[in-house]
């Protein structure tokens, strides 16, 4: 398997870590998890809790872009090494976004949306070429 594809394996377990650290969160606001209405208890949480949220849906967002450029860049035959290259500041930079969110840091955040979504961008573009 290639260093991107691992990437995109990688992308897709972001949401869900960040997902079981929104079930901490709800324990601690709530002292449970509701896992009959999950997204109604998600929607009341505040401070960090919600935090999380917003993380793990803005990961699964990201994902929906990344994968795509990922795919693209294999079937086009791409640059191995610059897709290998931006695939892995990709994953750093989510996870460094993800951090971010939870830490209440906006302007890391800021930076690490935006390294990610040109490192996307990139993936994109050099199939083009």
């Amino acid at each position: 398997m290639t260093v991107p594809f691992w990437c995109l394996f990688v992308a897709a377990l972001i949401p869900i870590l960040i997902a079981f650290t929104g079930g901490y969160f709800k324990t601690q606001q709530f002292d449970s998890v509701d896992n009959n209405n999950p997204r109604a208890q998600s929607a009341q949480l505040t401070g960090t809790g919600a935090r999380v949220v917003a993380a793990q849906s803005n990961a699964w967002e990201a994902l929906a872009v990344f994968a795509p450029a990922v795919l693209v860049n294999h079937l086009a035959s791409g640059d191995p090494g610059t897709a290998a290259t931006m695939s892995c500041v990709w994953v750093a930079a989510r996870v460094v976004h993800a951090g971010a969110y939870l830490a209440d840091v906006a302007p890391v955040r800021s930076l690490a949306f935006l390294v990610a979504t040109v490192c996307a961008i990139t993936l994109f573009l050099a199939a083009a070429f």
